[in-house]
């Protein structure tokens, strides 16, 4: 039968308006504004960032890096517009790789999918293998028990634990994968503005002036890191640490993933998005702040700090029941941003797969009667993340040279991999805004419930200039010893990307995925393009 309707996106119900793509509902509809915003936040995740990044930020930057946290909410808040113009004109499971389909062609979006589902997958690894220490820590303190969080064998059996876990509760329905990312959400707010009151009340050591000093990080007699930013701030060490926050403030875009899940989804979507963004920078600069106003008084506060491990440091000198409470809170934070990541991914795969993308996509977009969520797709992500985790394994004791590239010494694979989790996003984000400028160059008109009217051009192309410049600020080699190689590894990510294209390249032709995505092409209200097909038949 026709698919086509002579409805415009924005008079369309969600179940309607999936039907006017070319999709029957397959999905459990029943997430409301709250839990999708929570998926969002959760994935974002102030806590996990901050207590995962406030060495490498206080480090290279002194305590005035707190400013630069709104360098990537307000750039990011500019993508967060385009997607959510985009999510609210096409509300399908899947985002970007959808967006980018619709809007350039089966190609084009395959890629950006490509790299945002890799992308996914090694956050998650990244995530559960980052809790490591505060579940050791905690055992040790209720148990006695004396795990070493860097044993290669405790990573694999704690993070292989927790993914079984969030595996389990993800299959069991949508409903329970938004009740982890709401609890999530309460636990953000006790573990950051909480945390800012405890420690206001047990005493800062600074004044708010000592938020605008840099401690002379930019010298490297004075950094703690012993980096060398030729004694220029603004435009040397704020380059670096501004990297810190850069890794925070993504997932946002997750919103979108479950769209189909979501009731009024083209309205909530986009609602999401902007207030995981805005909350998540209002959270995060509380908590950086007060971290910061906490540190040791005396000659040398930020060196004590970086030297004494960060953030533990600081909480050091809370009463020893209540840092055990916090340890509770961190941990879940990192279990419900792995548990949110994970759902993101399935539905990702759950995407592809029912548009015959991807090799066994009759396996993957398989959906469970009982529970509506795609089960294999979430097993299989789970294989595909310790599989990244057993990479954990491979830490050379010495430094590795291969033609002008060097893998430096004790620096485990799964390390390397993970900066793509960063890399791989702002591509992946900046091949979507850029696939939204085609789609507008071609005349496309969106008709979503949200829409940027005049401002869509300014926004579009500021959002693209800001993600292209800090993509390259992330991956731009400049040797090992440089600052930025605390970060980048010199080459080492770019030649991650490099492997991550190339095994695309070789799923791509072995997938042969552009006959069947012109299948779910049609849309009335979409751009035209070269790649696109006209409206076809439903084959669902």
């Amino acid at each position: 039968m026709s698919i086509s309707s002579p409805h415009t996106p924005n008079e369309l119900s969600g179940d309607a308006r999936l039907a006017n793509l070319g999709y029957r509902p397959q999905l459990n509809r029943v997430l409301g504004l709250f839990a999708n915003f929570a998926v969002a936040f959760t994935y974002l995740s102030p806590m996990v960032g901050i207590y995962s990044l406030f060495v490498l930020g206080v480090g290279t930057g002194g305590p005035a890096y707190v400013w630069l946290t709104w360098v990537p909410v307000l750039g990011m808040l500019l993508v967060a517009f385009v997607f959510g113009e985009l999510a609210s004109h096409y509300p399908v499971a899947g985002a970007l790789y959808q967006y980018s389909k619709f809007s350039v062609g089966p190609r084009y979006g395959w890629f950006v999918g490509w790299f945002y589902g890799i992308a996914l997958l090694i956050t998650v690894a990244a995530v559960d293998t980052g809790v490591v220490s505060y579940v050791t820590a905690l055992t040790h303190n209720w148990f006695g028990w004396n795990f070493d969080p860097t044993d290669h064998l405790t990573i694999l059996l704690i993070t292989v634990g927790l993914l079984i876990i969030q595996t389990i509760l993800n299959i069991t329905g949508a409903t329970v994968m938004g009740r982890v990312a709401q609890f999530g959400v309460y636990v953000e707010i006790v573990g950051t503005l909480g945390i800012a009151i405890i420690l206001a009340i047990h005493g800062f050591h600074h004044g708010l002036g000592f938020l605008f000093s840099t401690q002379q990080v930019q010298h490297v007699a004075s950094n703690p890191l012993g980096l060398d930013f030729g004694g220029h701030w603004l435009t040397g060490a704020a380059l670096i640490a501004v990297l810190a926050p850069v890794y925070i403030f993504y997932g946002f875009e997750s919103a979108g993933d479950i769209s189909e899940e979501t009731r009024d989804a083209g309205r909530q979507v986009p609602r999401a998005m902007r207030w995981a963004l805005i909350w998540g920078g209002i959270s995060s600069f509380i908590l950086i702040a007060s971290l910061l106003l906490a540190m040791p008084s005396g000659n040398n506060p930020v060196g004590q700090t970086v030297d004494g491990g960060g953030v533990p440091f600081i909480l050091g000198q809370l009463p020893s029941w209540l840092q055990d409470f916090l340890l509770l809170l961190i941990i879940f934070a990192f279990f419900s941003c792995g548990t949110s990541v994970q759902g993101a991914g399935s539905r990702l795969a759950f995407s592809y797969a029912r548009d015959g993308a991807l090799p066994g996509s009759a396996f993957l977009s398989a959906v469970h009667r009982r529970f509506k969520t795609p089960v294999n797709a979430l097993i299989a992500g789970s294989v595909v993340s310790t599989l990244f985790v057993l990479l954990v394994f491979a830490s050379p004791n010495h430094d590795v040279k291969f033609g002008f590239v060097t893998y430096p010494a004790n620096t485990n694979a799964l390390v390397s991999l993970v900066s793509f989790g960063v890399s791989g996003i702002y591509l992946s984000f900046l091949l979507t805004v850029i696939a939204a400028i085609v789609a507008r160059r071609r005349g496309w008109v969106p008709e979503g419930q949200f829409r940027l009217g005049r401002w869509a051009w300014p926004v579009t192309l500021v959002a693209a200039a800001y993600l292209g410049l800090m993509l390259l600020n992330v991956v731009l080699p400049t040797g090992l010893t440089s600052p930025r190689g605390y970060f980048n590894l010199d080459w080492i990510t770019l030649l991650v990307m490099l492997a991550v294209t190339l095994v695309g390249v070789l799923v791509f032709m072995l997938a042969h995925p552009v006959r069947d995505i012109r299948q779910h092409l049609s849309d009335a209200d979409g751009p035209s393009g070269a790649e696109r097909a006209q409206p076809q038949p439903s084959t669902d």
